[in-house]
């Protein structure tokens, strides 16, 4: 007899042995930094992507960086938060949108950063001028969206960072619907769990998992003093051989 506390889903899990699905797929895990968040956060702003990137290589994490045509709107900001997961899809239904709407940007908190997967939505937008507004004043750093925005001067005048698909003077109401928020979500190759750390600059978006982006911070940041030497070599009139005999690379 299946004990009466225990949940459909974990019923299901056991029958089918997707405990470790589950895991992988639907557990947020819970991580503290060793240094308050605002700093963490600050470093990786000093970072930028393709120097996280390499870092995320040496973890085997080749999978890491948002899909290409996401496009910066503010291209000479860098920009590091916390995801705070959005699921949107097409859909005519409009009773119900803006309460759920209303309920996921009240539960925004300081440091995070949108991250807003639209299920291939190609017509409605996504992102305008007010919610960069009721956001911006909370502390949310900015928003990566994997479909359309709209108010681009509104969002501009805020000074906040968005990444997106396309432009559109569509609205959303009647085009697609809010499903979901702060669960796991994946935007091209990227599997992206709410807390994990995001960060935008120029060259793209990338996505480093919670359980592990202190220590990569520390690595970047190693890389990055390293290559501020080999940049005095080179400027010195180094030869390729001389610099690369001292550890340089290129």
């Amino acid at each position: 007899m299946t004990d009466q506390g225990e949940t459909l889903l974990q019923r299901e899990a056991k029958l089918m042995n997707l405990e470790k699905l589950l895991e992988a797929r639907e557990v947020v895990p819970e991580v503290s930094f060793p240094v308050p968040d605002d700093e963490l956060l600050a470093r990786f702003e000093r970072m930028y992507c393709g120097a996280l990137s390499d870092v995320l290589r040496e973890w085997a994490l080749l999978d890491q960086a948002l899909p290409g045509y996401l496009k910066p709107l503010r291209p000479e900001r860098t920009v590091a938060g916390f995801a705070f997961t959005v699921k949107s899809a097409p859909n005519t239904r409009i009773s119900g949108e803006l309460t759920y709407r209303a309920q996921m940007l009240g539960e925004m908190q300081k440091n995070t950063l949108v991250c807003w997967d639209a299920s291939g939505d190609t017509e409605g937008t996504m992102w305008g001028g007010v919610m960069t507004a009721t956001v911006h004043a909370k502390g949310v750093r900015g928003a990566v969206v994997d479909g359309g925005v709209r108010d681009t001067h509104q969002i501009m005048e805020k000074d906040f960072p968005v990444f997106y698909r396309y432009r559109s003077p569509n609205g959303s109401l009647g085009r697609c619907l809010i499903t979901h928020y702060q669960i796991p979500i994946k935007i091209g190759n990227v599997f992206i769990r709410p807390g994990d750390v995001v960060v935008g600059d120029i060259d793209g978006v990338v996505v480093i998992p919670r359980a592990i982006a202190y220590e990569v911070l520390l690595r970047a940041e190693a890389i990055l003093e390293n290559e501020k030497r080999i940049f005095s070599w080179v400027e010195a009139g180094e030869t390729v051989e001389q610099i690369t005999a001292k550890g340089g690379y290129f």
